[in-house]
């Protein structure tokens, strides 16, 4: 498979997975003042199974973290899956209780 190249496409509300010139996939998301909510993740038939979609919600999640200004509210069944599969970004987490680790 050919590398994802994935971006956040803000005027369409969705992150977007390219491979070469095609889109492969898609993550929706609705922004809130504090929160984004992820709405829906689809990957073209032609690229299931290759990684789309975990790359789609690694990017995803690692712009929220970066950007640092709203929790994840997970409506989306794939996008919350892939975050059960991954507990270090419980911190996200929207109604997440905060951690009990002090400095």
């Amino acid at each position: 498979m050919s590398e994802v190249a994935i971006t956040r496409n803000g005027s369409m509300d969705r992150y977007e997975a390219r491979i070469g010139d095609q889109l492969a996939g898609f993550a929706e998301y609705i922004l809130a003042k504090n929160l984004i909510v992820f709405t829906h993740t689809e990957v073209q038939p032609a690229f299931e199974g290759q990684g789309v979609g975990g790359a789609l919600a690694q990017f995803a999640v690692d712009d929220v973290r970066a950007h640092g200004a709203r929790k994840i509210l997970p409506l989306c069944p794939f996008i919350k899956a892939w975050l059960s599969r991954h507990p270090e970004n419980n911190d996200l987490l929207y109604g997440a209780p905060a951690s009990n680790v002090t400095d």
